[in-house]
């Protein structure tokens, strides 16, 4: 309990010291590129009572999440299974691991024109590029959350009846959920940062939007508060997930 308080103050002190920095670089620059904390603050406050282009903040971060969502439902209905079966299955594994050791390297924004090309500039092309942007880091904690498995776990099972639908839920998908839980975390990341990007190339909402619009009339401090929206949404995306894991992946590291 301690090391847990000690470990918030120094966090607390770290992002006081943050804002006392940047208030100083923004005195001492004089400059419109840096708008001070209160600036910033005071463009928080008109984004949450006035939004942004005719749509409230709310709006603008519901748009991002919905493409968010769609996508990530996509990959968690694909991946998962995929990467499950390519531990046991040769087959599978020859058919999806090119395709994953493909995609794993490859910035989304490297093919988001040809999406773009091909589906146009609406909805569809942004929820494929995160689609394809999230798939590889979950294949690949899938693999490798069943590879993993001691096969004794799963003779053992065979051998006290358990048919093979059995063993997957019985064995396989708890021993694979903490794994699948790290590779979710690393694909929502990946997903999220290709978010904002396709929005800031093509959009007219979403809070990726708000920063690339923003910046074409200069209102730094409407840019500065987006970038710290987007950040605070992810830290708190990944926060929730850490803490359905902590609460129903309670087995972990547990033999």
């Amino acid at each position: 309990m301690k090391l847990l308080k000690n470990h918030k103050l120094l966090v607390l002190v770290f992002l006081v010291s943050i804002v006392v920095l940047w208030q100083i670089v923004a005195i001492a620059m004089h400059s419109l590129l840096i708008p001070s904390p209160k600036d910033v603050v005071s463009a928080f406050v008109e984004l949450f009572q006035d939004g942004y282009k005719g749509s409230s903040l709310g709006e603008h971060i519901y748009a991002s999440l919905r493409r968010l969502f769609l996508a990530f439902l996509s990959v968690a209905l694909f991946a998962i299974p995929l990467g499950l079966f390519s531990a046991f299955n040769k087959f599978v594994r020859a058919l999806f691991e090119p395709l994953v050791e493909f995609l794993k390297p490859l910035p989304p924004l490297g093919y988001y024109s040809i999406l773009i090309l091909w589906f146009g500039i609406d909805e569809l092309s942004k929820v494929l590029l995160l689609f394809f942007a999230g798939f590889a880091p979950l294949f690949i904690a899938s693999y490798s959350a069943a590879h993993k498995i001691p096969q004794d776990f799963i003779h053992s099972a065979k051998n006290s009846g358990a048919n093979a639908w059995q063993t997957f839920w019985r064995v396989i998908i708890p021993h694979s959920l903490p794994d699948i839980f790290t590779g979710i975390r690393i694909s929502i990341g990946a997903s999220y940062s290709a978010l904002v990007a396709a929005e800031m190339v093509a959009s007219q909402s979403g809070i990726g939007w708000i920063v690339l619009d923003s910046s074409k009339f200069m209102f730094i401090d409407i840019m500065f508060a987006g970038v710290i929206i987007i950040g605070l949404t992810g830290v708190c995306m990944d926060r929730i997930i850490v803490f359905i894991k902590s609460h129903f992946i309670h087995w972990e590291g547990k033999s």
